[in-house]
């Protein structure tokens, strides 16, 4: 049985993010939403594109009103207006100034913007009734923000608003992205059943497969929904089967302890897999099978209680799709300290995880622990979860208001 930081770096050593090359679609930039960056983008265009305006105000010649004070005011002739978007006319001569808006280009010859507080106009003339404090002051120099023809964005980085926002100033309207990762999901239990089924004495109804497709989705790949497979080496042979040969990832929940009926591993060598992981010292989710095929997939063979399935989850298998998705940086656990709001406590001989909700109060991380029973098999109290407690191995008891290591979810 391994630790947990054990299985972490066997896992993650074993997978590594999708092809530049040959994983990749163009989409266009209302499509981009969410997805990962293939290749590196620049623009043929600088940021700002002209030197303009930063403030409502007069263009002038710094050497023209240097000088100037509430005293002693310089008047300077007005010879043009520039909005936004206009393209000035005139070039400021000695003893000229143009009225200027936020974001209009400078004329030429202007060197400075006298902000329109310090000034008054009395008809064409304006008086500057204070001296800028430096020349150049707000005026935006082109490319002072991105200069034409370098990186604009790296590979690798998920776009969201902020990232679209800037490809869409740079007319960059399709972009290179890696494809969705394709992840296939199914259970396996004589005792599972839908949610649209009445329940007979003794079954369960399966939620991991709604679970676990959910988050994937969330995290941007594409869950493949096999069902619920029977307790049966046929039906799990061909389960996995079409499984490995279709997805870049496979998970199954339940059939990897050792009961009578787990026959997940044995059919996982039989069809040429190789088995890593087998256990790993955690509570919850100690039986955890990981293995590869020789297609690249990895496979993992998650618990069957809903808890430990979410749990190890969130451990191993959430990163594992970022990376293999070709996040370049974010993609490993987070972890962050807490001050734990309740007593946390464990026997010490396994890795042991603590759900519940973490806040952040007076600029300090505070983590509530789900009320009710931490049991693996007690899913109704991890609604609302979005972070785990963490007590590693040795560790017995965290008392209330004491430090807590805290895994984001």
């Amino acid at each position: 049985m391994f630790s947990v930081k054990e299985a972490e770096a066997i896992v993650f050593n074993l997978v590594q993010p999708l092809d530049r090359q040959r994983d990749t679609e163009v989409v266009d930039l209302l499509s981009a939403n969410s997805r990962i960056l293939a290749s590196p983008v620049s623009s043929q265009l600088d940021f700002p594109h002209w030197d303009n305006s930063a403030m409502d105000g007069y263009a002038v010649r710094y050497t023209d009103v240097q000088q100037a004070s509430q005293e002693q005011p310089v008047s300077l002739e007005i010879v043009e207006d520039i909005p936004a978007g206009y393209q000035p006319q005139s070039t400021i001569q000695q003893g000229q100034a143009a009225r200027i808006f936020t974001g209009a280009v400078m004329p030429t010859s202007a060197d400075t913007v006298v902000m329109q507080e310090r000034t008054r106009r009395e008809d064409n003339r304006v008086l500057i009734l204070a001296a800028p404090t430096k020349p150049q002051e707000f005026v935006r120099h082109r490319a002072c923000y991105y200069k034409a023809g370098t990186q604009l964005l790296p590979a690798g980085v998920r776009l969201h608003g902020t990232e679209i926002a800037v490809l869409a100033a740079a007319q960059c309207t399709q972009v290179s992205v890696f494809r969705r990762l394709r992840v296939a999901i199914f259970s396996t239990g004589d005792e599972l059943v839908t949610p649209d089924k009445p329940l007979q004495p003794g079954q369960i109804v399966d939620s991991n497969q709604y679970a676990l497709a959910a988050l994937v989705k969330q995290i941007g790949a594409e869950p493949l929904m096999l069902g619920i497979v029977p307790d049966k080496p046929d039906a799990l042979e061909e389960a996995i089967a079409h499984a490995i040969s279709n997805a870049d990832v496979v998970l199954s929940s339940g059939g990897v302890s050792v009961g009578d009926y787990d026959y997940v591993e044995r059919i996982i060598e039989s069809l040429g897999g190789e088995i890593h992981i087998q256990a790993v010292a955690m509570k919850p989710g100690k039986p955890l099978t990981v293995a590869t095929f020789t297609n690249q997939v990895i496979y993992f063979g998650l618990p069957g209680n809903p808890v430990s399935a979410l749990v190890t989850f969130w451990r191993f298998v959430q990163p594992t799709i970022k990376k293999i998705s070709g996040l370049a940086e974010g993609w490993q656990p987070k972890f962050v300290k807490a001050r734990t709001r309740h007593q946390l406590r464990s026997d010490g001989k396994r890795e042991t995880y603590f759900w519940g909700q973490l806040h952040l109060t007076d600029g300090v991380y505070e983590f509530q622990v789900a009320g009710g029973s931490q049991n693996s098999g007690n899913l109704i109290n991890i609604a609302q979860t979005n972070a785990l407690a963490v007590l590693l191995v040795g560790q017995t008891l965290i008392s209330q208001g004491e430090e807590v290591q805290v895994l984001l979810v």
